[in-house]
C-alpha cells in the first residue's frame, strides 16, 4: 500500500498525569502515516489534503486535555479514519520528548495503528 507521511508535527500542549504538566505544558511531536492507494492523477480530490490532516491533529493536540499519550494517539487515529475516507490504514505516534522521568530519556512515544 502507498503512504503519505506527516512527520515531526510539533505542538505546545498541556497533556499529562501531573498537575505541573497542566500548568506548565510541554512540547509534543506527532507523526502520522496514512496508507492509501495513491493516484497517478494530479488531482487533490483523489488523495489526502495535508492541510486538513495537520488541522485535525492540531485541534486534538490543543483541545481537550489527555492524561495519557496513548489516549491522545487513539483519538487522533479515530478522527482521521472518520474524516479521511480514502485512508485504508494509519499509524499515529505521539512523542513526549521531555517526559517527567527520574533519568535522562531522549523520547517516549505511544504508537497506534488502525485499519478499516
Amino acid at each position: 500500500m502507498d503512504k503519505i507521511v506527516l512527520s515531526g508535527l510539533e505542538f505546545y500542549a498541556r497533556h499529562g498525569v501531573f498537575d505541573e504538566e497542566n500548568t506548565l505544558g510541554a512540547r509534543f511531536v506527532v507523526d502520522v502515516e496514512l496508507s492509501l492507494p495513491l493516484s497517478e492523477e494530479d488531482v487533490l480530490s483523489q488523495t489526502v489534503d495535508y492541510g486538513e490532516v495537520y488541522d485535525l491533529v492540531r485541534g486534538v493536540m490543543q483541545g481537550e486535555r489527555y492524561k495519557l499519550i496513548e489516549a491522545l494517539a487513539h483519538h487522533i487515529a479515530a478522527q482521521l479514519l472518520r474524516d479521511q475516507p480514502l485512508v485504508h490504514a494509519l499509524t499515529v505516534r505521539v512523542h513526549k520528548p521531555h517526559a517527567p522521568l527520574p533519568g535522562v530519556v531522549r523520547d517516549v512515544y505511544a504508537e497506534v495503528t488502525r485499519h478499516r
